[in-house]
């Protein structure tokens, strides 16, 4: 059996998404203000947590439709609680199940293109799960998880990688 472009997606999403949606149960379990966590950020000039997970989000049902040709979803971005930006994880996972593992076939040479104010950056599938893709889905999941852990929710390295 081979390692496919299946492999190193769609299950990485899920469980990333999934260990989200328990991280941000754990800071209500604790008794965090739902609010001030909504409106944290890192730094002045970063998006604050809600941008993180639909950031997060875009990222992982991008890439899936991206490398299988599919439709990719749309969302609103207009989460402002935890139980909404929680069902925005549902509704993504779902999404990536729905997508058969064999729609990846092929995909690592399917042309990808992503447009940015600056201009266009092309791909091809494989490099751009492996050089845009992951990076930049983990780059907000793990913001994510730092905003959580900075405001004092106690969570650590296990909770960021959930079950082995």
């Amino acid at each position: 059996m081979s390692f496919g472009l299946y492999d190193a997606s769609a299950p990485v999403f899920v469980r990333a998404l999934t260990n989200l949606s328990a991280l941000m149960d754990k800071a209500l379990t604790q008794g965090f203000d739902e609010a001030k966590l909504l409106e944290a950020r890192l730094a002045p000039d970063m998006r604050p947590f809600p941008s993180q997970i639909q950031l997060a989000s875009d990222s992982a049902k991008g890439a899936v439709a991206r490398l299988t040709g599919t439709d990719n979803p749309s969302m609103a971005d207009t989460e402002a609680s935890f139980a909404e930006l929680k069902a925005r994880i549902d509704a993504t996972i779902a999404f990536i199940h729905s997508v058969d593992a064999s729609a990846f076939e092929g995909g690592e040479d399917r042309d990808v293109v992503l447009k940015f104010p600056g201009g266009e950056q092309h791909f091809k599938g494989g490099a751009y799960l492996t050089g845009f893709a992951l990076p930049n889905f983990f780059f907000h999941v793990t913001t994510a998880y730092a905003l959580l852990r900075a405001a004092g929710v106690e969570i650590g390295k296990r909770d960021y990688l959930g079950r082995a």
